[in-house]
């Protein structure tokens, strides 16, 4: 089976009759070039099967277009609907995406993520708060651009990126007040990343305020087999909880189920519920769950905005979850 061999731009020159330089410039976007050598160019590259090296061009100008995101559960809506917005709008600025996923806490993540340096990557974008520091030291001293979502920790020359997560929990705590709610709780995993404990200090906090003591559970990771085992926990308990407030919508549509099916609860005459995300299923008519939209799109061209101006100074960016009322929460 014979190598695959690549066109080189001498080769697509010689056969248009024109210079190499003349190849470059009509494969550069803005450069000077003639009506007719850009025709007879693009004929003999689409001829001869040529493509631009981007990353051999990008290294003359020492950058390489390529962005790493780091990130943990994959699997769930949100990161998905994340990593889908934030490479559209790479790939609309001429980058390449390349992930790393750090679900392992091993060395097996710095290892991947040492290859995608050596790759040249130009920038890392870290999605979570779950990887260690470490990882944003490697992408530092590599000399990347770094931007940071959902993190609590401030490094120079990096963007940080965070949503009003304390203040959207006081704002459920205050629908669910006025929803008519005398016992409040909050489910929670034990991911404890900075996004989801300001959402449970917020509600508490809130709680405080009007003279309430907000009932807390923990249990595993953010998905919706937690939200079962958190809803039996909070939902036996002596002074059983009228409102949940769930630090995602995993974990709510999990919470909604064990409360439907196993406690025979009415929502919301018997039991209201917010979620946060505003994932696909949060929409489905058999949760119609109130939650927290997630600026899923805002999120993603704040970062690849910031990264396309070779930005050198701090920045932070406190972006807004808004509440959307559906049928999980009486008078929504």
């Amino acid at each position: 089976m014979s190598r695959k061999i690549f066109v080189s731009a001498k080769e697509v020159a010689e056969r248009a009759g024109v210079s190499r330089s003349a190849v470059s410039r009509t494969f550069t976007q803005g450069a000077s070039v003639s009506q007719e050598t850009r025709r007879r160019v693009i004929e003999a590259a689409e001829a001869l099967g040529y493509h631009v090296n981007h990353l051999a061009r990008g290294l003359m100008r020492d950058e390489s277009g390529i962005v790493c995101l780091i990130a943990a559960e994959l699997d769930t809506p949100y990161r998905a609907s994340l990593i889908r917005a934030l490479t559209r709008h790479l790939q609309s600025a001429s980058k390449i995406a390349m992930l790393v996923n750090t679900d392992r806490s091993d060395e097996s993540v710095g290892q991947a993520l040492r290859l995608a340096i050596s790759y040249r990557a130009d920038a890392s974008i870290i999605l979570s708060g779950m990887p260690a520091r470490s990882i944003t030291d490697i992408c530092l001293k590599s000399g990347q651009r770094l931007v940071l979502i959902n993190r609590d920790e401030e490094r120079d020359g990096a963007l940080m990126i965070n949503l009003n997560d304390r203040d959207a929990a006081q704002r459920a705590f205050l629908a669910l007040l006025r929803a008519g709610c005398r016992s409040f709780a909050f489910a929670n995993s034990e991911a404890l990343t900075p996004s989801l404990m300001a959402r449970e200090e917020g509600f508490r906090e809130a709680g405080r305020k009007h003279g309430m003591e907000v009932a807390v559970e923990r249990f595993g990771a953010t998905t919706y087999e937690s939200g079962l085992v958190l809803a039996q926990r909070l939902l036996t308990r002596e002074s059983r909880p009228d409102a949940i407030f769930c630090a995602n919508d995993l974990i709510a549509c999990g919470v909604m189920d064990a409360a439907r099916h196993q406690f025979k609860l009415d929502i919301p005459s018997q039991l209201c519920l917010i979620g946060f995300d505003d994932i696909e299923q949060a929409k489905w008519s058999s949760y119609n769950l109130t939650t927290f939209a997630q600026p899923v799109d805002e999120i993603a061209a704040e970062a690849v905005t910031w990264l396309a101006h070779a930005p050198s100074q701090v920045r932070s960016r406190k972006l807004v979850a808004e509440l959307v009322w559906r049928g999980s929460v009486r008078g929504g």
